[in-house]
């Protein structure tokens, strides 16, 4: 088990945890309500209802279109990857531009609309302006307090009448709390703010925020929280510790100053009855280059478990020591049950852009599967210390390509494996954690997983975890900035995002480029995995399908489910969750690079996906939400 000073990996002991007064349906399956943009608080993203099942989903059909406006006449626009969540027949959606709307959830009639770029503000939005989704607050009472709370990443968090879209007064500034307040003045002039949906608790909003990840200084990625009502800071969480904090040590020197990432960007789950927020944090910035940083870097690439009441460390696990290659925890953890050794276990299953699964005790943090500290290749860069091992699972085994070089070279014709193999020579290519360098790198998998933000859902009646992971790679070269150093340690850039394709532009490594993988959690298998999405090109030329990157996860259902668009093909999808089997898909207008929701409305079961196209995958823009569901059976007289 590795340590930090006298700090373990997993806590010895549990912090004081206090009581929670959130709605009882926190802790359950999403059931009419989709109420959480992960469907429960714990962020299983699966749903009791069963009216659309195995039997009928071919029938499926759009019930309603909700257009956003946002499309340009040109065609562009921004990518939508908000998730929907839906609560006593109400649907609150946010657009590509980070507009706030309220539907009918059966209709898909606006009832009200936010545009938070209505109030100026001097601050641009961090990370392309991304928004995942929003949170909902209420008191508990029938007729009492409702609240939607939408943080937008040029740092601000709105709190706004659930019914009225009318900002609350009585949080922060009118309804407004600018969150770069308590920033140094000079952190509040750089890009912050959040990017995921915020986590409630009580009466707590937690906050999460996308921070600057390159050279240089960049805002905090600390985790907060505010009082839900007024927008008080409640509490806040440093993820690079301050001297005398826990795992301080493992930043040497002053390192440890004006350094971002380690930010919990991709949002939170919640245990509701223990009082415990869980987080996935980011890479310490630079990304690429840690000669300026060396030590493990805690709470970098960590699972972290906190006191909701109190913002302390419960426990945490740091999957990736003093990450070099964007190895973000790109996805809180969903919080599981599973049966270990006949015993049923309160769980927290962690997905991970290193294509690794991670199984903890949800109270303790104690790994329910070995993990094995591995050696890893060194660092060829002056100054860059690479940490020697990485921690990896024992089981499940790795759910996406954990080496590169000739021998899985693309297969997928012949010119296209002579192209890449001209372009692999001089390159380092090898195992995973291969390190950056001057000459260029090959990093296995790429800045995109694996797994990433787009998650993972979790069957309770089975203990199945299903994960959409991509295998495609990058190339990473660094290169001398130039100018004079700080510090002894070099002063490097990155040239550049650089996905290695090939001369058509399909992935250089061998597919399937895109899959989705069900896990045994209980057993630390793999139940069943096949290919996601295809490219129609390729098609036709015989090729089998291979695949696409995905953008957007899963949900599953009782009715034997698993719904999940997000691939570059821009169609939506739903397969056997038994078997992996394709049941229906339907194409979109554009890409649906979200992660979907169910829900129901007077007996009648919805499932709504965002098509927004553009992003990350470059495919046409879209400005849609669009609800599915099956044909109305025919009414006879007698």
């Amino acid at each position: 088990m590795h340590r930090i000073g006298n700090i373990s990996q997993v806590a010895c002991a549990i912090l004081a945890l206090a009581t929670s007064a959130s709605p009882a349906r926190g802790d359950k399956p999403a059931g009419d309500d989709w109420a959480y943009v992960g469907g429960n608080a714990g962020g299983a993203r699966y749903s009791t209802l069963d009216q659309i099942d195995r039997s009928n989903v071919a029938k499926l059909e759009p019930a309603w279109t909700y257009s956003t406006g946002e499309l340009q006449p040109n065609g562009n626009g921004p990518t939508i990857e908000c998730t929907p969540i839906v609560v006593d027949g109400v649907m609150y959606i946010t657009t590509g531009k980070r507009v706030l709307v309220a539907l009918d959830a059966a209709t898909g009639q606006q009832r009200w609309r936010f545009d938070p770029h209505s109030i100026p503000y001097p601050h641009s939005p961090a990370s392309g302006g991304v928004n995942r989704g929003c949170a909902y607050w209420s008191d508990g009472k029938p007729d009492g307090e409702r609240r939607v709370l939408h943080g937008t990443s040029d740092g601000r968090l709105f709190s706004l009448d659930a019914r009225t879209g009318k900002l609350d007064p009585a949080f922060g500034d009118g309804g407004v709390r600018d969150m770069r307040l308590e920033l140094t003045p000079a952190q509040a002039k750089l890009p912050y703010g959040p990017t995921s949906a915020p986590a409630v608790w009580n009466n707590l909003v937690i906050v999460g925020y996308s921070c600057g990840e390159g050279p240089g200084v960049a805002a905090p990625g600390d985790i907060r929280a505010f009082n839900v009502r007024t927008g008080e800071q409640a509490w806040r969480f440093h993820t690079v510790p301050r001297p005398g904090e826990a795992g301080h040590d493992t930043w040497e020197g002053d390192s440890w100053k004006n350094r971002g990432g380690a930010n919990a960007w991709p949002g939170f789950t919640v245990d509701v009855e223990r009082g415990m927020v869980f987080a996935g944090t980011g890479s310490a910035s630079f990304d690429f280059y840690g000669g300026d940083r060396r030590g493990e870097n805690l709470f970098a690439n960590c699972t972290l478990a906190l006191d909701a009441a109190t913002g302390k460390r419960v426990w945490h696990f740091q999957s990736v020591h003093h990450d070099l290659l964007d190895h973000d925890i790109p996805t809180p953890p969903n919080l599981v049950t599973v049966q270990h050794d006949g015993k049923k276990i309160d769980a927290a299953a962690q997905v991970t852009k290193t294509g690794y699964v991670y199984l903890f005790d949800r109270e303790t943090g104690e790994p329910l599967f070995d993990v094995a500290e591995q050696p890893v290749a060194a660092s060829t860069v002056e100054g860059e210390q690479a940490w020697p091992t990485q921690p990896i699972p024992v089981k499940p085994p790795p759910l996406s390509a954990q080496h590169f070089d000739e021998s899985n070279v693309t297969n997928i014709g012949e010119a296209n494996r002579r192209n890449v193999l001209r372009q692999l020579e001089g390159l380092r290519s090898g195992p995973a954690f291969n390190t950056p360098s001057l000459e260029g790198t090959v990093a296995v998998p790429g800045f995109h997983g694996g797994a990433n933000w787009s998650g993972a859902s979790f069957d309770p009646t089975s203990g199945l975890l299903y994960v959409n992971v991509t295998n495609c790679t990058n190339i990473v070269t660094l290169q001398d900035n130039g100018q004079p150093s700080n510090n002894n340690y070099g002063n490097y850039r990155l040239k550049g995002y650089i996905q290695f394709r090939d001369h058509e532009g399909f992935p250089a490594i061998a597919p399937p480029w895109g899959e989705l993988v069900a896990v045994d959690l209980n057993q630390g298998t793999i139940a069943w995995r096949t290919v996601l999405g295809e490219y129609p090109l390729l098609k036709e030329r015989g090729v089998p399908p291979t695949g696409t990157e995905s953008f957007g996860g899963t949900i599953v259902t009782a009715g034997g489910l698993i719904f999940i668009a997000g691939t570059k093909d821009e169609k939506f999808r739903a397969f056997d969750k038994s078997t992996g089997e394709v049941l229906w898909e339907h194409q979109l207008p554009a890409g649906g690079y979200a992660t979907p929701a169910t829900y129901a409305v007077d007996g009648k079961q919805y499932v709504v996906i965002a098509a927004g196209g553009a992003g990350k995958q470059r495919t046409k823009a879209g400005d849609q939400f669009i609800a599915f569901a099956l044909p109305d059976t025919p009414t006879t007289s007698e």
